[in-house]
C-alpha cells in the first residue's frame, strides 16, 4: 500500500529556477528510503513538498491520503501530525532539557501530562537516551543531539518520518550510530523513513531503496541501492 504518490510533479521557484520537474514516485508504507542527488538535484525541495513547507507548481503530492498541494495553510497540521521531522542542525531548545524538549511536541497538541510521560519515556529509550532526561542540549555530543531530535520526531508516533541530511554535521562513527536508531525505529515502529543524504557511506552500507535525482529529476529509483555515479 502506497503511503506517498508524487503524480507528474513540477517545482518552480519565483526566481525561475527549476528545482523538480516531471517527478513520478510511488513509496510503499513501511519503506526505508534514500533520496540521493548532488546540489541543486531537488532533495531538499522534494522533501519540503512532502510536509508542505513548499508546494508544486504542478501535480498532484498525495501523503496518507492527503493532498498536500491543496491543503489550505490552516489546515496543514493535519498533515504535520502525521509525519515527523528531522534537520541537519538538530533545532532544539536549549533552555529546556532533553525531557522537555521531546515532551513540547505533544504539549503543543494538548495531551495529557501522564500520555506525555509514558510517549516521551518511550521514545528516548527508542533512541538509547533514557539515561539523559534531565541533560540539555549543551551537555550532549552532537550525535545525542541529533537522537534527541529524532525523539522528538517519533513522539506521536508518525506514520512518516522525513530527515533532512539528519548526519551532515556528525562524524562516520557517530554518523552510522544514528543510522542504527533510524534503522530500527523503521523495523520495530513500522515507521516510512524517507532519507536525503549525500553520504555514500551510509548509502551503500544501508542497502535500502535509493531514489536519485539530477537537476530535478529522476534518474533511478532502486529497491537495494548504491550512491550511483548519477548522483554527483
Amino acid at each position: 500500500m502506497d503511503l506517498i504518490r508524487v503524480r507528474n510533479v513540477e517545482k518552480k521557484y519565483k526566481n525561475g529556477v527549476t528545482a523538480i520537474y516531471d517527478l513520478n514516485l510511488a513509496i510503499e508504507k513501511g519503506s526505508f528510503v534514500f533520496v540521493i542527488g548532488g546540489s541543486g538535484s531537488g532533495k531538499s525541495t522534494l522533501i519540503k513538498m512532502l510536509y508542505r513547507e513548499e508546494k508544486p507548481t504542478k501535480g498532484q503530492v498525495i501523503v496518507g491520503g492527503l493532498d498536500v498541494a491543496k491543503l489550505k495553510d490552516k489546515k496543514v497540521y493535519k498533515l504535520r501530525r502525521k509525519l515527523g521531522i528531522v534537520f541537519q542542525d538538530y533545532r532544539l531548545l536549549q533552555k529546556l532539557t532533553v525531557y522537555e524538549n521531546v515532551a513540547f511536541a505533544l504539549e503543543c497538541i494538548g495531551e495529557k501530562k501522564d500520555d506525555i510521560r509514558v510517549k516521551v519515556l518511550k521514545a528516548l529509550e527508542d533512541v538509547g537516551l533514557k539515561n539523559k532526561v534531565h541533560s540539555y542540549p549543551d551537555q550532549l555530543s552532537g550525535g545525542e543531539q541529533q537522537r534527541v531530535s529524532i525523539a522528538r520526531a517519533i513522539v506521536n508516533n508518525p506514520k512518516l518520518l522525513l530527515c533532512d541530511e539528519p548526519t551532515g554535521n556528525l562524524d562516520p562513527e557517530k554518523s552510522m550510530e544514528i543510522m542504527k536508531v533510524l534503522n530500527d525505529i523503521n523495523k520495530n515502529r513500522g515507521t516510512t523513513i524517507i532519507m536525503a543524504t549525500h553520504d555514500e557511506k551510509i548509502v551503500n552500507k544501508m542497502k535500502k531503496q535509493v531514489i536519485t535525482l539530477k537537476d530535478g529529476h529522476l534518474v533511478n529509483f532502486k529497491q537495494k541501492g548504491k550512491y550511483e555515479n548519477e548522483a554527483i
